[in-house]
């Protein structure tokens, strides 16, 4: 019985994950133009835009490779496979054994790298200056991510999530000021993986500001409706991944526990949406900084990740 709930919980996990990427962006997009006085596009046009782009057959450029054909499936299959790893309404899915904060991190390095490939693999100016932009932030990004992780791993005893939202969830740990610092990194490196504002603004096709849509200029059909999926995708998970950890009320027990279970959806579904009203709100109210400022952004979110690790590590030492 424990293992048919386990795979319960983890189907009904990604049937909710996936139904809601769509409509996190959509929500984002349409709460910032309510923000600045438009109406906006619907809160359902990305599903739209998806529905449409999977019914049209790609245009690749005479020089691609198969790494064109194969980057965005890639991409997609690394986003999904993460999504399915960070908890969502409940605990104890099937796959909560897996659920490792470092390999979510690889995961997510991987579909970093396919997107980056599929960018230089045409040969375009633009693809290859947004390639280098992106793997220039991500040696940056993905250190502060790997010391915020390394905080909670102190705290916590494990790198699991499954065990670490769970320990986070009975608030014997506290508020500590190393686990503030390890938030602030993870906002900061959350930011700038999903490419929104200040590093990236994902509206724009202004060629010296872009980076994640300088690499998905070639593409189309299906294969923008993946990257556009996966973009989806991963903004869901680090916003998932932030409420599991440092939100974690609400979230169901692991065990068979249908009640359990709506009230976690509920509680996923508040949560979400004041993560997107709290994402809309900060984006409207702040500018994009130059590229050159980037790793400056990013350099301070890893001291501060430093400095968190540091300060958990000295006192668990002096406790």
């Amino acid at each position: 019985m424990t293992a048919l709930a386990a795979v319960i919980t983890q189907l009904l996990h990604l049937a909710l994950v996936l139904a809601a990427a769509p409509l996190v962006v959509g929500g984002v997009r349409w709460l910032k133009a309510r923000m600045m006085g438009r109406r906006g596009p619907h809160p359902l046009q990305p599903l739209r835009d998806l529905s449409k782009l999977l019914s049209k057959r790609p245009v690749l450029a005479e020089n691609a490779s198969w790494i064109s054909r194969a980057a965005p499936y890639a991409a997609a299959g690394t986003a999904v496979a993460a999504v399915a790893l960070v908890p969502s309404f409940a605990r104890g899915m099937a796959f909560a054994p897996l659920g490792d904060l470092l390999l979510i991190a690889g995961l997510l390095a991987a579909g970093r790298v396919a997107m980056a490939l599929a960018g230089l693999d045409v040969g375009t100016a633009f693809g290859g200056l947004g390639a280098a932009r992106e793997m220039s932030f991500a040696a940056f990004a993905e250190p502060a991510l790997l010391v915020a992780v390394l905080s909670v791993a102190i705290l916590a005893g494990t790198t699991g999530l499954d065990a670490a939202a769970a320990l986070f969830q009975d608030g014997a740990l506290g508020l500590r000021v190393s686990l503030a610092l390890a938030l602030i990194a993870l906002l900061a490196v959350a930011v700038a993986e999903n490419a929104r504002i200040p590093v990236d603004n994902p509206a724009t096709h202004l060629e010296l500001t872009m980076v994640h849509e300088a690499m998905i200029l070639e593409a189309s059909g299906r294969h923008l409706a993946l990257w556009e999926a996966a973009a989806a995708l991963r903004l869901t998970l680090w916003l998932a991944l932030l409420a599991a950890l440092f939100v974690p009320f609400g979230t169901a027990p692991a065990g068979f526990a249908p009640l359990a279970w709506a009230v976690g959806v509920l509680a996923w579904v508040a949560k979400m949406a004041a993560l997107c009203l709290a994402l809309a709100a900060f984006e409207s109210a702040i500018a994009k900084m130059r590229v050159f400022r980037v790793p400056e952004f990013l350099g301070v979110a890893l001291l501060l990740g430093v400095l968190g690790a540091i300060l958990l590590f000295v006192s668990t030492r002096l406790a």
